[in-house]
């Protein structure tokens, strides 16, 4: 059978590292892509036996090659820290690499946020990128700070796997907030690099879709309050990446403050 390299990027994830390498400890070798954290990410995961290789953060684009470049097997399996890898979605990987049927796959994804499954949303299946391939089959675009693009090089098409693995993608309020500010400042630095120009009235517009998208379009409100909760993170995270892009381009200046004396 096919030998495989689980690789994990993180920064800062003590609280979520162990949960997600005592899920692929069936691997044969997990691989910590850490970006100098501060906490005792490194520790917990050079415990459990992962090889930890430190990569500085520039981009995820660049974060994912990097990665790649460093498993040592002919498959890869990715795996975020949030994510968990469950019985039957390792069962299903294994057997798969033993006759592979393409050199690339895509997992399903269930979402568990405020103490319940998350049907709707477009949280399910919640296929990212592929995350079972062949090492080369898989390449991402340098420098993209944020939903990093892909591109599958192989002359097969990319397959889909059956049963999911697990994503906690929130495990507090709070992250879903500090997720939205960094993926906000992230998305406005990849739109000024593709050239977008920026408004109030098309941060609005934008925000306002990506909204009714997520809570009407992928029927979020079937979710109930996580439900809405995603939606309007995803109106927050919209509208403040297009604001953040207006003020990069207007780079607004306070008014003079000369020194004032005593007349």
């Amino acid at each position: 059978m096919n030998k495989v390299s689980v690789y994990i990027i993180a920064y800062n994830e003590a609280d979520k590292i162990e949960a997600a390498i005592n899920s692929v400890l069936w691997a044969d070798e997990i691989v910590l892509v850490d970006s100098h954290s501060t906490d005792d990410t490194v520790a917990i995961a050079e415990r459990l036996g992962a090889r930890v290789v430190q990569v500085p953060f520039t981009s995820f684009g660049d974060l994912r090659n990097r990665a790649m470049a460093a498993c040592e097997h002919d498959w890869i399996f990715s795996l975020d820290s949030d994510e968990r890898c469950t019985p039957e979605a390792r069962d299903e990987i294994l057997a798969c690499l033993q006759a592979p049927q393409a050199e690339a796959y895509y997992i399903p994804r269930r979402n568990f946020f405020m103490g319940q499954w998350i049907r709707y949303s477009g949280y399910y299946p919640d296929y990212r990128q592929p995350q079972l391939f062949k090492k080369g089959a898989l390449v991402f675009k340098d420098g993209d700070p944020v939903h990093e693009e892909f591109r599958v090089v192989s002359s097969q098409p990319v397959a889909y796997l059956n049963n999911p693995i697990w994503q906690i993608p929130f495990a507090r309020l709070g992250e879903l907030m500090h997720k939205a500010e960094r993926y906000s400042t992230l998305g406005a630095e990849k739109l000024e690099k593709n050239g977008k120009r920026g408004s109030m009235w098309q941060a609005m517009a934008h925000a306002v879709w990506a909204f009714f998208h997520m809570y009407i379009l992928k029927r979020g409100f079937l979710d109930g309050w996580p439900g809405f909760l995603i939606a309007f993170s995803s109106f927050e995270s919209t509208l403040f990446k297009y604001a953040k892009l207006y003020e990069r381009q207007a780079n607004w200046q306070p008014p003079p403050s000369p020194p004032l004396q005593r007349r």
